[in-house]
């Protein structure tokens, strides 16, 4: 079993800033990539940032230079540290992973976080 526990939402003011954590745990063997995605409500998922192994970065247009996503691979943990927050950036935020375990060895298969909320006040 793999799971992905995300922390660090909350309520902020627009302009403020909020970092997300996301820790994956259990039955790993590598991560590939990793990242963040949002959904507002009744929108759909849509991608906010991703990291690869590597440390490539993509971010959607509506995020770039205000968020920034980064990884420690010794902890199996992803960031996004998010600055001039606005309100159109309110949303239950999801952390993904791109993992092999020790039960799916042979390729990488999607984990999701169970979503922390991030609400921005204007």
């Amino acid at each position: 079993q793999v799971h992905l526990v995300e922390s660090g939402g909350g309520l902020v003011q627009a302009g403020g800033s909020l970092r997300l954590s996301c820790a994956a745990s259990g039955s790993i063997v590598s991560i590939g990539a990793m990242g963040w995605y949002r959904q507002a409500p009744g929108k759909q998922r849509d991608v906010v940032a991703t990291i690869s192994s590597d440390a490539s970065i993509d971010y959607a247009d509506s995020v770039k230079g205000r968020f920034t996503i980064s990884r420690d691979n010794a902890k199996n943990t992803v960031y996004l540290q998010m600055n001039s927050l606005k309100p159109e950036d309110t949303a239950l935020y999801y952390c993904n992973a791109k993992v092999r375990s020790t039960t799916i060895f042979w390729s990488f298969r999607d984990y999701w976080g169970q979503g922390t909320q991030v609400t921005v006040s204007s």
